[in-house]
């Protein structure tokens, strides 16, 4: 009886103690079927506005002219006249092929050319000297008809030695090889002493004129439809001027410090590419750019009338994708794809995939899921741009 009262007090803590275990587990497990509390998230409102309408296109540099300075006639480079890289005027003088041949051709034709004249003098005269004679019966007419013939081929005997007289100073002059344009003259591609061929149009040098300079950038045809129909539908307003004005991005990042403007568009498009060539003509000054340079250039094609503005750290970039969190109806996340335009000042102007009304999260998105509760918070407005 004793061993019996003994164990009693064992079995009734183990009891109580089983249901205590089973108290606890009631508790947890009605925690962990309760909904976790919505997490807080900074929120715009989007809003329509005015907007500048800004396309950003790849493109190159080229001279607005470019020569190649070629041989124009045989001969030894003699002299280099120029110092390479320097900028040059028109006519300015950068070879010297050996002339003394030429000069020499020159000579002979100049004293061709004298004969022919003392021989037309004389014919002259003697047209002269026939002429009262005639009426007289003095010189048969077949003689001075003979005279006058005479007269004519002395004539035509000096146009070609005039002619000769001309070309072989021509030849003489084209020794002395000049800038046709003027610009910055390159690097010489052939040394003292190098034997240069007018029949093989030998290459001297290069001259490209490099103030003002272009830009040429290449945009696809379906683009440009696009923009011609909202010109027409009125949700792209150009500018008064007619003058479409363009930025350069240099490939250091860095904005080009002068505004360019269209001044070409050509009117084909390319079979292969589906593509039109636009140009835009820059004062280069200061000779930063030049020809070859990749650049970025932003064009201000009007403003839109109805454009978008975000701030740049509600936009999510992953490759050439962007997307953007949004608070649906029922309060939850939920992703949408936009497509993102130009980017200034800290915030991006979005082409597609938002409307007025949306409520985007600016801040807190990267916490959040997509189907979670939010805790909806307005940006304060100091950060609604830019941090």
């Amino acid at each position: 009886m004793h061993r019996r009262f003994a164990k009693r007090p064992a079995w009734m803590a183990a009891s109580l103690f089983a249901l205590a275990c089973a108290g606890c587990g009631g508790e947890q497990g009605s925690a962990a079927g309760s909904a976790p509390p919505p997490i807080p998230v900074s929120v715009l409102t989007v809003a329509a506005s005015p907007v500048a309408n800004v396309v950003e296109l790849p493109g190159r540099i080229e001279a607005v002219r470019t020569a190649e300075v070629r041989a124009r006639v045989d001969g030894i480079v003699e002299r280099r006249l120029y110092q390479e890289g320097t900028d040059v005027a028109a006519g300015a003088p950068l070879f010297l092929i050996d002339p003394r041949d030429y000069q020499a051709l020159l000579q002979q034709a100049q004293a061709t050319l004298s004969r022919a004249e003392a021989g037309r003098a004389n014919a002259a005269s003697i047209v002269a000297r026939f002429r009262p004679l005639v009426s007289r019966q003095a010189v048969s007419a077949q003689e001075f008809e003979a005279a006058e013939t005479a007269l004519r081929q002395a004539e035509a005997g000096v146009a070609d030695a005039s002619a000769e007289v001309t070309r072989a100073k021509l030849r003489f002059e084209r020794s002395t090889v000049r800038a046709p344009i003027a610009g910055r003259v390159g690097r010489a591609q052939v040394t003292e002493g190098a034997l240069v061929s007018a029949g093989a149009a030998t290459l001297l040098t290069q001259i490209n004129q490099l103030s003002p300079i272009s830009a040429v950038f290449t945009q696809s045809n379906t683009a440009i439809l696009d923009f011609a129909q909202q010109v027409r539908a009125g949700t792209l307003k150009m500018p008064d001027a007619a003058r479409v004005e363009v930025r350069l991005i240099l490939a250091n990042g860095q904005e080009y410090g002068e505004p360019g403007y269209l001044d070409f568009a050509d009117l084909a498009v390319d079979p292969s590419t589906g593509t039109q060539t636009i140009r835009a003509q820059f004062a280069n000054a200061s000779r930063t750019l030049l020809p070859g340079q990749f650049v970025r250039g932003r064009i201000f094609t009007g403003i839109q009338k109805t454009g978008i503005r975000v701030p740049e750290r509600a936009i999510q970039l992953d490759g050439s994708s962007a997307s953007v969190a949004l608070v649906g109806p029922d309060g939850t996340l939920l992703r949408r794809n936009v497509q993102v335009g130009a980017q200034e000042q800290g915030q991006w102007v979005v082409l597609d995939g938002l409307q007025a009304g949306d409520q985007l999260i600016v801040d807190g998105w990267h916490k959040v899921g997509p189907g979670q509760k939010v805790s909806a918070q307005p940006v304060p407005p100091a950060s609604s741009t830019a941090r």
